[in-house]
């Protein structure tokens, strides 16, 4: 993986760069010059204990999905619809699951020799290495990661799984269908926030396509003049984070300013992603994010990805647009929505794109 090609012809791709976490096991006291982002100001984020009003919202899984209590489930609902609206992330509280995270660190922690059997591929970002490299002069991000395709089962690319540790593909495919039925049932209650009582939502994450990046960003000795993840957006319906420990390192924008979300032990980090901007008419947001580094201690996250269906259409809710809202968006099929990406260059706004002009 050291060598490093020209081009990636599209995002489709990513260039093989060496592993950020065997050069943090060598305690460098600089870091390569690659992965210095001078070019970006205030790294370091604001401490959101000291502003209440700027700490991401959380929202109770259990009380949204309590019939019992038809009073509190509306308040939940309430507060679900101003996250979305408002922040376009928040924490779901939920019971947590302590298999994935045990696994995702004991992949991380293999020798590189191992870890390079799931090594990415020429022509596909699916693997062990870094997304997005597209030429030998860009800015490294300060991340290691592995990215699968995990459903439905037909699209797994096995030789890419990780056979050890040796629970890793079971506990990865049993993640996931539970990611699965978390993403279904928040697309009912998100339907229902936006007062559209359509099935179809629901129905289309049901049938979708998820996908699972595992990132391990190292301790890093010049930690605030480095990017664990770039700035962006997600492009999926939404995104369903893991942490799998207490280190803080994802960031979202707020009102101009990036904020860290606090790891919760019994909580996941839903971020919205954006196909639901588009479903929603501009309604939810897809908020930009990154992760940074921190100078002494090690993160890891499990992050899936959440698509519908690949025969489903990508554009404003029929239902919102029949109440007299006119569409921002466009409606195109969902190869079209991914061709837009991933032609694209890497830094023009994909969210624009899409838009309809006034």
């Amino acid at each position: 993986m050291d060598g490093v090609a020209v081009a990636a012809e599209t995002l489709e791709w990513s260039l093989p760069v060496p592993s950020v976490q065997e050069l943090a096991t060598r305690r460098p006291e600089t870091v390569p010059e690659r992965y210095i982002r001078d070019d970006m100001e205030n790294i370091a984020a604001i401490d959101p204990s000291g502003c209440p009003s700027l700490v991401v919202p959380l929202i109770d899984m259990n009380k949204l999905r309590n019939n019992n209590d038809s009073q509190q489930q509306a308040v939940e609902l309430h507060k679900l619809y101003s996250a979305c609206k408002d922040w376009g992330v928040f924490q779901l509280q939920m019971k947590s699951i302590k298999k994935m995270r045990e696994q995702a660190k004991e992949f991380f922690d293999l020798p590189l020799q191992e870890k390079k059997r799931s090594a990415q591929q020429p022509g596909s970002l699916e693997g062990y290495g870094q997304a997005f490299v597209t030429s030998k002069d860009q800015k490294l991000e300060w991340n290691d990661m592995i990215f699968l395709r995990t459903l439905p089962a037909q699209r797994r690319n096995m030789s890419l799984w990780p056979q050890q540790p040796p629970s890793f593909r079971e506990t990865l495919g049993n993640y996931s269908e539970n990611m699965r039925e978390v993403a279904v049932c928040l697309m009912k209650f998100m339907a229902k926030a936006l007062k559209v009582e359509d099935e179809k939502l629901s129905q289309n994450f049901q049938e979708g396509n998820y996908e699972v990046r595992m990132n391990y960003y190292p301790p890093c000795p010049a930690s605030e003049r480095v990017l664990g993840l770039n700035p962006h957006a997600d492009i999926s319906g939404i995104t369903l984070l893991l942490e799998c420990g207490d280190m803080p390192g994802l960031q979202v924008l707020k009102d101009g300013q990036w904020v860290f979300v606090e790891p919760i032990h019994d909580a996941i980090v839903v971020n919205l992603g954006q196909i639901i901007e588009v479903t929603s008419n501009g309604i939810f947001k897809a908020p930009q994010h990154r992760a940074v580094a921190n100078g002494l201690k090690e993160r890891l996250s499990v992050v899936t990805f959440c698509y519908p269906s690949s025969s489903a259409n990508i554009g404003p809710a029929e239902p919102l647009i029949k109440l007299g809202t006119p569409p921002l968006y466009k409606t195109v099929t969902n190869e079209e929505y991914f061709h837009y990406f991933f032609n694209r260059k890497f830094d023009d706004p994909f969210i624009d794109m899409l838009k309809l002009k006034p």
